[in-house]
């Protein structure tokens, strides 16, 4: 069976084709790239218009069709990947009423800090509150960035738009409902909003009332591998797909990422590079670190759960050196590699930080950004271009760490995301985490394998989510060398330590 896996990022979206069969295989056969625009506002928010996100599938999908010379009829299925806690707020015909509401926006500070900030604290949220959440969630709503602050800020400055909401959703949301015309979300998305009861599987009364969210504005709850309908009329003539064509719930970004990653069983853990970035391990129970902010959340495996360390920017920062810092205009990712190869490890002392807007874990600040540390005379620009690499990966490092300070997680780590194209950047990443790394083949479309393999399940080519394991091919090994791990474990502390170091500039600057 052909079908059609959409990955819909921050900036950027994948539109793949892919084969699904019984033989346990997933293979990619084609893909597709788009953009759309990612407005900053000077308030801290971050917006995007959805009906961009449409436009650029609809373009994407004719392109894929024609390049590959597939008719319409030959796709069986389609589903969707997308980033997670965006807020995309509809009225009664299901159009948005404003501009989506980023993970990455901030403004919603005061709601939050309204909400958690106040009363008797532990780690700076509010004791009882955070004992609300945990009885319920198995995890704590503690950043401005989260879904409901977002949501409630439209309420506090918008309340003429808000009078008219029917109903909030997330971005796959809003993409299922214009392809299918049924209006549900998955677990995943649902319990990243942070009002989803984990054990009772609903939507919970209680932590709605709480903040003060009108639960008929909440969607129905569906499972990642449920057909939600076929294409509607309209959606199939401007996609040039066919009429019918079943549309599969799909999951988010981290949820689908593990998947399409192979990382489906207790410990296995997975690094992504992306725009963003985490590092994520499959486990069996619900946890919270509230002093490294790290939690499960619920995943597309119903068995599992996701334990996720999230990181603000990771291959922006590499995209942000390859625009700014070459000798020259640097056009392609592999010339800006050719010419840091003979940059030794640990890039002759100088130390990036990659916290370009602000970060999540395992510190929550807004206010920190990216620091080129111990940059002297002599250093040359190739210096500070692996200098940013390497700072993403020591990143990873210590969301890893800090990850097993909890979970023991499986020796050897799968990396994933556009960064995992680079066998530079890979070793590297072996080397910063003195593990041994693993690719899967077409790294950069984790997400949207992860989609196709859910479309494997929901058809019964696949038994369950369990066997998408099999289904999934590791194209490149990577083994740490000592040399370069030891001098990686020297870095380690003192990058670290530009964060406790520099946090009252970061407020004094950005604040």
């Amino acid at each position: 069976m052909k079908v059609i896996a959409y990955d819909v990022g921050t900036t950027g979206l994948k539109t793949c084709l892919f084969e699904i069969s019984k033989e346990k295989n997933v293979r990619f056969l084609a893909g597709e790239v788009g953009s759309y625009s990612l407005k900053v506002l000077d308030n801290g928010g971050v917006e995007q218009d959805p009906q961009e996100w449409w436009s650029v599938i609809c373009q994407t999908t004719r392109q894929l069709l024609a390049n590959t010379k597939t008719a319409p009829e030959e796709i069986q299925g389609i589903s969707f990947c997308s980033q997670m806690q965006t807020v995309v707020l509809l009225d009664e015909k299901g159009r948005p009423l404003r501009p989506s509401m980023s993970c990455m926006d901030t403004r919603a500070h005061k709601q939050f800090e309204e909400g958690m900030c106040r009363g008797l604290k532990v780690e700076g949220l509010n004791l009882m509150r955070v004992l609300r959440y945990l009885r319920t969630t198995g995890a704590v709503s503690g950043s401005a960035k989260d879904p409901g602050w977002k949501y409630l800020w439209v309420k506090e400055n918008e309340p003429e738009l808000f009078a008219r909401v029917y109903k909030w959703v997330d971005a796959k949301q809003y993409l299922t409902f214009r392809a299918s015309g049924t209006l549900k979300t998955t677990r995943d998305d649902a319990s990243l909003t942070f009002l989803y009861n984990v054990k009772k599987r609903q939507w919970s009364k209680s932590l709605c009332k709480m903040l003060g969210v009108n639960m008929d504005h909440l969607p129905e709850l569906c499972e990642a591998t449920d057909q939600l309908g076929g294409l509607t009329a309209e959606s199939a003539a401007e996609l040039g797909l066919r009429e019918g064509t079943p549309v599969i719930a799909g999951g988010g970004d981290v949820s689908l990422c593990q998947i399409g990653s192979g990382c489906v069983d207790v410990g296995d853990v997975h690094v992504y590079s992306g725009t963003s970035g985490w590092v994520c391990t499959t486990v069996d129970k619900l946890h919270l670190d509230l002093e490294n902010l790290i939690g499960s959340i619920v995943g597309a495996d119903p068995e599992t759960y996701n334990y996720v360390a999230e990181s603000e920017t990771a291959g922006k920062c590499m995209e942000w050196v390859k625009e700014r810092l070459g000798h020259t205009p640097v056009a392609e990712y592999k010339d800006l590699f050719e010419y840091i190869k003979d940059t030794p490890a640990g890039s002759n002392g100088v130390v990036f930080s990659p916290w370009m807007h602000g970060n999540r874990c395992p510190f929550e600040d807004a206010h920190a950004r990216g620091v080129l540390f111990n940059v002297d005379v002599d250093n040359r620009s190739s210096d500070l271009i692996k200098a940013v690499i390497e700072g993403v990966c020591l990143h990873m490092r210590w969301m890893l760490t800090a990850t097993e300070k909890c979970f023991k997680t499986a020796p050897v780590v799968r990396f994933t995301g556009g960064s995992a194209l680079s066998p530079q950047v890979c070793q590297i990443l072996a080397d910063v985490l003195g593990r041994q790394v693993e690719t899967v083949e077409n790294p950069r479309h984790v997400g949207a394998m992860g989609a196709a393999a859910l479309m494997a399940v929901s058809f019964g080519l696949l038994e369950d989510i369990r066997h998408v394991k099999d289904a999934i091919s590791v194209s490149g090994h990577y083994y740490p060398k000592p040399e370069h791990t030891a001098v990686y474990d020297k870095i380690y502390p003192v990058f670290k330590n530009l964060y406790k170091d520099n946090k009252k500039s970061f407020a004094a600057l950005n604040g």
